[in-house]
């Protein structure tokens, strides 16, 4: 079993220096900093003590994400909780991979009942071994979200880390066709920075046009939780109360820029996309199933 420890809620520049330390050449040699290795990486596990639910968050969230005011939470509220549980997971040095450079590379979540405003949640997140992809290797980072000691919600984050691959490791998940619909949306040069004061996710990839180049991209890009969120909003209307959304984060979006959306009935749900409206070119790809 993975070692369990508790999240005590550090985070902000703390969490980020801890981050981009073990990706700095010669830095990340140092005693202390240098990542422990793979080989010997049983998992990790890692628990918060009940966070309540508050409206103010919830509906600054909302606005970013395209979702109306109600009640309970957008569906992948959730994760609000859950990713300082990974970032915690990751900036351990016992974990393999340094976090910045890791790719958030398919999300799933699982909403088995609507969670309302005000309500307390217990979560926790865990990760195993390593896995082989063809591109390097992947870590499930699997969150479960509790209510009372009810199963309210949890979802699969798999994360890839690029180097030698394996031709024979499973290619990822596959969804139907979606093709765009029409509906094109405008992104401003400012939604990695507003996502990031909601989420706490500031990786610098997401900030400033000299922060992302500085990691490799011409630009800032969008969150890939983001993308989903906004999906997730454009067919929230149609969704049942219990819902499992399965996504494949493609190539990155770059902001400021468009994203054209599309979605097309399927057996049990919808099938949705994200695409370069001029290009074609796919940024996400996903599907709904009614639980």
């Amino acid at each position: 079993m993975p070692e369990q420890k508790t999240y005590d809620g550090a985070g902000g520049v703390s969490t980020l220096l801890k981050a981009a330390l073990p990706s700095i050449p010669l830095v990340g040699q140092l005693p202390g900093i240098k990542k422990a290795g793979g080989q010997d990486f049983g998992g990790l596990s890692f628990a918060r003590p009940p966070a309540t639910i508050e409206r103010a968050h919830v509906d600054a969230y909302a606005a970013v994400c395209g979702f109306p005011t109600k009640d309970t939470v957008p569906l992948p509220y959730p994760h609000m909780l859950a990713f300082p549980l990974h970032m915690a997971i990751m900036t351990e040095q016992a974990f393999p991979a340094p976090a910045i450079g890791t790719v958030h590379l398919e999300n799933s979540i699982t909403a088995h009942r609507p969670v309302a405003v005000g309500e307390s949640l217990t979560v926790n997140a865990s990760v195993g071994a390593a896995k082989p992809h063809q591109k390097g290797t992947v870590f499930e980072f699997v969150t479960e979200a509790y209510a009372d000691g009810e199963l309210v919600w949890e979802s699969v984050s798999t994360y890839l880390r690029r180097g030698k691959g394996d031709e024979s490791a499973p290619a990822g998940s596959t969804f139907p066709d979606a093709p765009p619909s029409g509906t094109v949306w405008k992104l401003p040069a400012d939604l990695g920075r507003r996502y990031a004061a909601i989420s706490g996710d500031h990786n610098p990839i997401h900030l400033y046009p000299i922060t992302a180049k500085a990691l490799g991209f011409n630009r800032q890009i969008a969150h890939g939780m983001w993308t989903l969120a906004r999906s997730v909003a454009a067919l929230e209307n149609r969704l049942p109360d219990a819902v499992r959304v399965d996504v494949a984060f493609k190539k990155p979006v770059f902001l400021p820029g468009r994203v054209a959306f599309g979605s097309a009935p399927v057996d049990g749900g919808f099938a949705f996309s994200l695409s370069n409206p001029s290009s074609g070119a796919p940024h996400l790809a996903g599907r709904t199933t009614a639980l």
